[in-house]
Parts: C-alpha cells; sequence; structure tokens
C-alpha cells in the first residue's frame, strides 16, 4: 500500500518571485519550476525535491482575492536549527511572535509580506 503525503500547498501572493525568494532564503529550498498559471497569472514552485510551496501571482489587475483559499490558517515547515531560521526570519524584516517551547518541540510564528503566516517548528 502506498503512503499518502502532503505534496504541495499553493497561495495567492502579490509577487511571486519575492516570496520564492524569500523561501528559498529561509529554508534552503530551491525553485523546482516557474512559469504561466491560471488566468494569466504567473507561479513558482519552490520547495524540496517532494514537497514544495506554489506561489500564484495573479495576472496585472486580477483581484488577489479568491474565494478558495479561505480560511488557510497558517502553514508549518519544520527546520533542524530553529535559531537559525529565526535570524534569517528577522533580517528579512519580519517579526517572529508567539514563541513556544513545549512537547514535541519549539516553534515561532511569522507574517510574510502577503499576511501568510507561517509556524516553524523544531523537533531537533
Amino acid at each position: 500500500m502506498t503512503q499518502s503525503f502532503l505534496e504541495h500547498v499553493n497561495v495567492t501572493v502579490a509577487d511571486a518571485d519575492h516570496s520564492a525568494a524569500l523561501l528559498v532564503n529561509l529554508f534552503d529550498w530551491h525553485i523546482r519550476w516557474s512559469g504561466p498559471a491560471r488566468d494569466g497569472g504567473y507561479t513558482v514552485h519552490v520547495g524540496t525535491a517532494d514537497q514544495y510551496l506554489a506561489v500564484y501571482q495573479p495576472r496585472e489587475g486580477q483581484s488577489h482575492d479568491f474565494p478558495k483559499g479561505v480560511p488557510l490558517n497558517h502553514l508549518a515547515v519544520v527546520v533542524e536549527d530553529l535559531d537559525a531560521v529565526e535570524a534569517k526570519v528577522v533580517t528579512q524584516g519580519l517579526t517572529p511572535f508567539n514563541h513556544g517551547d513545549y512537547e514535541p518541540g519549539r516553534r515561532f510564528y511569522f507574517f510574510d509580506n502577503n499576511g501568510i503566516e507561517f509556524e516553524v517548528v523544531s523537533y531537533s
């Protein structure tokens, strides 16, 4: 029997290249693909070989408000070195908050420039 796993999450952003660059910087991911997307938009797939985040940028003049995608609480990313990633978040001008140090791991949260909330967690 094949085990199920989450392949990707797709979110709408103002600037796909900017969002992808932030994710590459924070989590040491890579750009898997980029190109034209639905309704004349543009998408960048950024992540690992097995999983990725699709950041979708609507075409110029198109609304960023899509009824799908609501509600989105947050996206969680597991990292080895929580402190190192938090330092990167701060250098990007973003504000970490809601730090938690409880079983089974440590974590903090931040909002990116699009208002997407990320949880960063380490189980090390």
